[in-house]
């Protein structure tokens, strides 16, 4: 192509004995990465242009952990030098180690593209008497005369499907999409992690609580083979306080605090509270089962005789876009507790109702209500029909006023809960009152994850652009459910009863003592000698019960 920097394919070089020694160092598999790297790659620096790159301490750090492990996971400050510092490990590799294949993967096709040209600006840079011959180089692929391979493409489930990796680098891992991040894994991961030195890098700022969050999380305390590195802005040469405070006074804290201090953050105005959300925790399932034939149903807490429990499931056409979701909940006593999961964006609509029938019966014939907007009427009739599962909640239809749990027979009767804004609007209240009150424990990541990007939409809330609320649409439903009158009454707990009288024992807590008057008057049964005007509440609170609120003290 014309590229004077560039050595041919077959063009050949004569070293004399220190250029020979020199490229001994570079080849060493211990120290030769970071000597090659601080002597003869060249990186644009922002302010100088054209500089050698000379790794600060953390850098070296980097490149030592991802030269001597094979899967790391990196937690980096914006603007640390994280994409060039790997970069420049990759170039040293496929340089000096032949018949290798290298993945460059980010959120963006143009991003990993962006990449792998400041690898080859680095690469012309290099002298010639240490390169290789070029065979194929082009903007989203490599190929060098020792038979090396680096190639660009953006993260998804099919970007290295069917093709074999020395090294795969995942660059801004935390921006891809959850659900493309999730079907990568689960197409790709093991095909990597078969060979005995092949490596997996990820490297990215953080943004939210998704699968980079949970393996992040999981690295840091060793529920995966990941070595998890840690950059703040602190760690960065020249960053001071005095840049902290320009850095927010041009930007915002909350923007400082992701991209600077590397803290994970959902996304602003959810429907559940930021800090309450950075509270829940999630724990890796008890169980597995029928994973083969429906995909995934995820068990935290196996089936307990004579506990109750309720699926609230969500539907979709299982055509790789939205979810077949559901979670089963033990409803037992307070607080309820999700001890299931299941999600699916492939199972079809008429297999769905199977694995509902058999988890159902699983647990204790669970009472189950599905979501009928769209496909989910024939889930329900599959269910009810072809099935014969008896305990499918029905709703009374109340014309305008909308549905309710029914108890018993009446004219106008449904299976299922048709999603109106009146039931979500119940639903999105009552989920918020649960979680943020500890009455309802869920102990599923998925489920965590999606509440995070669960935001408010114009006057209701659903999931932010590019994220899912199958399961959250779940949790929503579910806290419709437990305002009805015959869920209380099957279920045999209140919680609105149980918020309620919490927030009056913290009122009441939070009352001065009442003042002492002396009026000169006795008025029997209300004041005794100590002028305590509350003997009157006292009395009343002992003759009738709290429960009942047309009498006594409730009323009061």
């Amino acid at each position: 192509m014309g590229n004077p920097n560039l050595s041919r394919l077959y063009e050949t070089h004569s070293l004399t004995q220190d250029q020979i020694l020199e490229y001994l160092k570079c080849a060493d598999p211990v120290d030769g990465p970071t000597y090659f790297i601080r002597k003869y790659i060249k990186i644009v620096h922002v302010d100088r242009g054209l500089v050698p790159f000379d790794l600060w301490d953390f850098q070296e750090e980097i490149i030592n952990t991802v030269n001597n492990n094979r899967f790391v996971i990196c937690k980096m400050a914006r603007q640390s030098g994280k994409s060039t510092t790997l970069l420049s490990y990759l170039l040293w590799y496929i340089l000096f180690n032949e018949n290798v294949s290298v993945a460059i993967l980010a959120n963006k096709g143009a991003t990993s593209r962006e990449l792998l040209g400041r690898l080859q600006l680095a690469y012309e840079w290099i002298p010639k008497w240490l390169q290789q011959g070029i065979g194929i180089w082009n903007k989203g692929y490599v190929e060098l005369a020792n038979g090396s391979k680096i190639l660009a493409e953006s993260t998804s489930a099919a970007s290295v499907r069917g093709r074999t990796f020395n090294i795969v680098m995942l660059d801004e891992f935390a921006f891809v999409q959850n659900n493309l991040a999730v079907e990568f894994f689960q197409s790709t991961f093991p095909t990597i992690s078969s060979g005995q030195s092949t490596k997996v890098l990820i490297v990215s700022t953080p943004k939210g609580m998704n699968l980079f969050y949970k393996m992040w999380t999981d690295a840091i305390e060793k529920r995966n083979d990941y070595i998890p590195i840690d950059v703040d802005w602190r760690k960065v040469p020249g960053r001071d306080e005095a840049w902290r405070e320009m850095m927010i006074r041009n930007t915002s804290p909350e923007q400082f605090d992701q991209e600077f201090e590397c803290n994970f953050l959902g996304s602003s105005h959810t429907l559940i509270s930021g800090a309450k959300l950075k509270q829940l925790v999630w724990m890796n399932a008890f169980a597995i089962e029928d994973k083969d034939e429906f995909g995934q149903l995820d068990i935290y807490e196996p089936p307990v005789k004579g506990r109750t429990y309720v699926i609230v499931c969500d539907v979709s056409r299982g055509q790789g876009l939205d979810y077949q979701a559901f979670s089963v909940i033990d409803v037992s006593s307070i607080p309820y507790m999700q001890v299931a999961k299941y999600r699916n964006n492939r199972l079809s609509p008429m297999t769905y109702p199977n694995l509902i029938e058999r988890t159902g019966r699983k647990y204790n014939d669970a009472f189950v209500l599905v979501e009928i907007n769209d496909i989910g009427q024939q889930v329900v009739d599959i269910l009810h029909y072809d099935l014969s599962y008896d305990n499918l909640l029905k709703l009374s239809m109340k014309g305008k006023q909308g549905q309710n749990i029914s108890g018993g027979y009446k004219k106008q009767i449904q299976f299922g809960v048709r999603t109106t804004t009146p039931v979500k609007r119940i639903g999105c209240s009552n989920l918020k009152s649960l979680i943020e009150n500890d009455k309802l424990i869920i102990k599923d990541f998925d489920t965590i994850s999606e509440l995070t990007t669960f935001v408010s939409v114009k006057e209701s809330f659903a999931a932010e652009e590019g994220c899912n609320d199958d399961l959250a649409m779940s949790l929503v439903l579910f806290g419709w459910l437990v305002n009805q009158r015959v869920f209380k009454e099957t279920v045999g707990t209140d919680i609105r009863t149980s918020l309620e009288r919490e927030q009056y024992e913290a009122m009441e807590a939070d009352y001065l003592p009442p003042p002492m008057i002396n009026t000169g008057l006795e008025i029997p049964g209300m004041v005794d000698d100590e002028g305590d005007i509350w003997n009157a509440v006292d009395d009343i609170k002992n003759r009738y019960p709290y429960d009942d609120p047309n009498k006594g003290w409730g009323r009061l």
